[in-house]
This record gives structure tokens, sequence and C-alpha cells, in this order.
């Protein structure tokens, strides 16, 4: 597997990932008529605007034929006020790679690029129902708040982690 920094013409893989993953992922959490509304032309356009921003860190795993079976990515929200502190925004993967360690690797390769830029909180938003949740907890991701929010007409809850020392999870990935 490798990981490496995505590139512009990355942007139709990342959102087939996206949305296939989202289709997986959020099956029975978020409402059937949304996911199954997810466009990859449009994900791919978002992907191209994302890609092309200067403060945005956008990485890929690559399997041994080339191809794209996850991505993540790392900027700081505008919302976000918090001095030296970043946002993981997201880390998805096709179906078939969860639990092989991919995940483990993008969140690393994200994490040097924030200490890197000296940050020294990260946050991440995730929904409640979202095992992925499990994932940041383990290696060290504190619960601070929870909002709820709607998509695709159903309220939904988003638990807000935070990482208070790069350092610590580096070492422990």
């Amino acid at each position: 597997m490798i990981i490496r920094r995505a590139k512009l013409d990355d942007a139709p893989a990342i959102a087939k990932v996206h949305v296939d993953s989202w289709k997986t992922t959020y099956q029975g959490i978020v409402p059937n008529d949304y996911l199954s509304n997810l466009s990859y032309q449009k994900r791919t356009e978002l992907w191209k605007a994302n890609i092309a921003k200067k403060d945005n860190y956008v990485v890929v795993a690559e399997n041994n034929k080339g191809e794209i079976v996850g991505f993540g990515d790392a900027w700081k929200r505008e919302t976000n006020k918090v001095e030296n502190s970043g946002d993981l925004t997201s880390i998805y993967l096709l179906e078939e790679y969860q639990g092989e360690g991919v995940g483990k690797k993008l969140l690393k390769a994200l994490f040097k690029n924030f200490k890197l830029l000296g940050y020294r909180k990260i946050f991440v938003e995730v929904l409640e129902e979202n095992k992925t949740r499990y994932f940041y907890e383990y290696y060290g991701a504190k619960l601070v708040k929870s909002v709820q929010f709607i998509i695709g007409g159903k309220p939904l809850n988003e638990l807000i982690y935070q990482w208070d020392n790069i350092d610590e999870v580096i070492e422990k990935l």
C-alpha cells in the first residue's frame, strides 16, 4: 500500500471512494434517498476544489495495482478559532480495505503534516453511529462535545473529538 499526496487528476478516483464508502459506512444511518443521490460527478468537482486549496492536505492510499482505495484530508475549518490547531476532515476507505491498517497509514500521514505545521490540537467530527469513532478513540481522541444536525431530513448526532498531543498519536501509529 502506497500513501502519497493527492494530485488534481486523482479527483475522480477519490470521488468514487468517497461515494462508495458513504454508501457502505452510512447505510442504515443516513437516509437511503440521500445516499442514492450521491454523485461521482459532483464529488469529483468537490475534490478538484479540495485538492487545489493551498491549505488543504489530501493524501491517498493506492493498492499494488495503482488504484486509489482510500483517502484522507486535513485543513483548518473556518469555524475553528483555536490557535495552533487543525481539523482532520475525513478518512474514507473502500469497504474491502477496512480493517487492514490502511486507515492507520492515512492517519499517520495526516498527523505528520499537522506536526510540520506546528499544530498542538487536532479536531475531528464523526457521526455518533459511525464505528470509526472507536478508531479515533483508540488513537487518543477525547470527546469534547456533541452537536445535532440534519442530513436528508434525519436528525443525527455529530461527535467532536480532540487530540492534545500530536507526538503521542504519531508514536502510537
